[in-house]
């Protein structure tokens, strides 16, 4: 039987190996693609599709959100769901407010910020409601006596989920959006509104479920049990929950301004957060029962001073993310991608709120041909290469009106050309501005990618970030440079004691292989002659400076 396999395998004519010298003749013979018999296998193409991780997320999301509102207005009825409803939303606009306003300097995406809340108010509820109802009636039934499974399950279960599922939105964002967490600060924003979204939903439990009570004993007005649980959990107390997981925010916070090579802290840190906020969260919910007066004392002692300090970490997180920009940005400054008083005015919140104002206001008057110049006697509004501003949208220099073949225009022709100009006016006005807003967002971010790159934060795509960056500014830097250099005189920040040194012996040098910029301007350059509109003195279109005009 061997001998036989033997022989068939000799008789079987020998398969021809590919050779090194018909390689060429091999690849001329391979057909078109769409001729192609073998086509490559896309292995975990799809978990890498961005399209589909979005599509996934908003699905959990939309599914969690159904489940958590069905369970609710199950609890509660139609009518309980719809009254917890409108009075569940009314503390929300603020709560966000209040961590937007905080994240103003270098601000988050929306899409962070609406994911965390989604999160909050429809993942980490549903998870809330079914593990806190499934472990209180373990806890009655095998463990503890009945009457103390409720106890039990607010102060120690409750507490555990609750926070672990409001921290894993905080988790998500870090590990997947690591370039937009950056601090503290943004720590604070993301836990922020993941539990405004999670007391969302859960004011709507409690508030339904008051206003049932209220109907079976036939309360109303001040003295129901609906206005004494809205007057605790959206008056005394709209900041508990927030105030709760803004604990694991900071810690997630301080891992994120750790450098990668300590491992152990960027662990430790958040882990240590998580443990705090569930220790304060039992304190709340135990407080009822240590005495009848423990709410108030719980609330006075322990929330208040912590709510106190926690606000004071945050807002010091905010104006030290402003000292950043004053300490970072003078290296640009000095190697001529900056004016000196430019540091000084991103560094500033009123400054740079009145550079997009200046920007919108100086725009806006040079598009009707005015003369008037907010940023003083030095600017002329027509003097910027290839800009238009100076020209009233409809006109033609050195045109001049012929006689009318009418008797005279009509009155509709008179408002309709006027409208238009006012049209284009506040369109040059609103570019302006945006392109200041843009100019400033995109500076913050370099000021804070220079950060973290002296902390060894930064991957190896350091030097691509920058020079991306440097670039956005270039593109804007003809419309927010005179703005910001005039906030910067408007507020007061140019005094000789306030201007700062170069903190570098040796002038800074931009990145020289990317060739848009070569070696960058020089400071006597950058102040002799305002750069072009593109990302090169005098190249390209700039959308920024010449909206498109409305139709006539």
């Amino acid at each position: 039987m061997s001998d036989g396999s033997v022989q068939q395998r000799l008789s079987q004519p020998a398969v021809p190996l590919l050779k090194e010298q018909r390689v060429g003749e091999i690849l001329a013979a391979v057909p078109e693609r769409k001729h192609w018999r073998y086509r490559p296998r896309r292995v975990g193409m799809v978990w890498r599709s961005r399209t589909f991780r979005v599509v996934a997320v908003f699905t959990v999301l939309a599914i969690c959100g159904l489940a958590i509102l069905a369970l609710v207005r199950d609890q509660t009825g139609t009518q309980g769901f719809l009254v917890g409803l409108g009075l569940a939303v009314l503390p929300v606009p603020l709560l966000l407010a209040a961590f937007r306003w905080l994240d103003r300097v270098d601000p988050g995406p929306w899409r962070n910020v609406l994911f965390a809340f989604a999160w909050g108010a429809f993942a980490a509820a549903l998870v809330a409601i079914l593990a806190n109802s499934f472990a209180t009636r373990w806890i009655a039934t095998t463990i503890a006596d009945p009457s103390n499974a409720d106890t039990l399950g607010a102060t120690v279960i409750a507490p555990v989920v609750e926070e672990s599922a409001k921290a894993a939105a905080v988790l998500l964002i870090f590990l997947f959006r690591r370039r937009e967490f950056n601090g503290i600060v943004d720590g604070v924003v993301i836990a922020g509104v993941t539990a405004s979204g999670f007391a969302f939903t859960e004011n709507i439990l409690y508030l339904g479920n008051a206003f049932g009570e209220d109907q079976q004993i036939g309360n109303s007005g001040v003295v129901s049990v609906t206005a004494a649980t809205f007057f605790v959990r959206a008056v005394m107390s709209p900041f508990a929950h927030p105030l709760f997981t803004v604990l694991t925010g900071i810690g997630f916070g301080l891992a994120a301004a750790c450098a990668r090579r300590r491992r152990i802290r960027r662990t430790v840190l958040p882990l240590l957060g998580l443990v705090l906020a569930m220790g304060m969260h039992s304190l709340w919910n135990g407080s009822g029962v240590l005495s009848p007066y423990g709410f108030y004392a719980v609330y006075a002692v322990f929330m208040v001073p912590v709510f106190g300090l926690v606000t004071w970490l945050a807002i010091w997180s905010r104006r030290r993310e402003l000292r950043t920009l004053a300490a970072e940005l003078p290296a640009y400054a000095a190697a001529g991608w900056l004016s000196p008083e430019e540091p000084l005015a991103l560094s500033s919140m009123r400054a740079r709120g009145l550079a997009r104002d200046a920007a919108r206001r100086q725009y806006a008057v040079a598009a009707r041909g005015s003369r008037y110049t907010p940023y003083g006697p030095g600017w002329a509004p027509g003097s910027m290469p290839g800009s238009t501003l100076g020209v009233v949208p409809g006109s033609m220099p050195g045109a001049v009106p012929g006689p009318s073949a009418q008797a005279a225009q009509t009155k509709a022709a008179t408002q309709a050309a006027a409208q238009a100009a006012a049209q284009a006016a506040e369109a040059h006005g609103k570019a302006a501005a945006r392109a200041v807003a843009e100019y400033e967002s995109f500076a913050t971010s370099l000021a804070a990618l220079r950060l973290q790159a002296r902390r060894g934060t930064t991957g190896p795509d350091f030097a691509e970030r920058e020079l991306e960056l440097l670039h956005h500014l270039w593109q804007r830097r003809e419309v927010a440079a005179p703005a910001l250099a005039y906030a910067a005189q408007a507020t007061g920040l140019l005094r000789p004691h306030r201007l700062p040194p170069l903190p570098y012996a040796q002038q800074f040098t931009p990145h020289t292989q990317y060739g848009a910029y070569g070696n960058g301007p020089t400071q006597a350059q950058a102040h002799a002659q305002p750069p072009g509109p593109g990302p090169g003195p005098g190249a390209g279109y700039n959308p920024y400076l010449r909206p498109q005009q409305p139709p006539r």
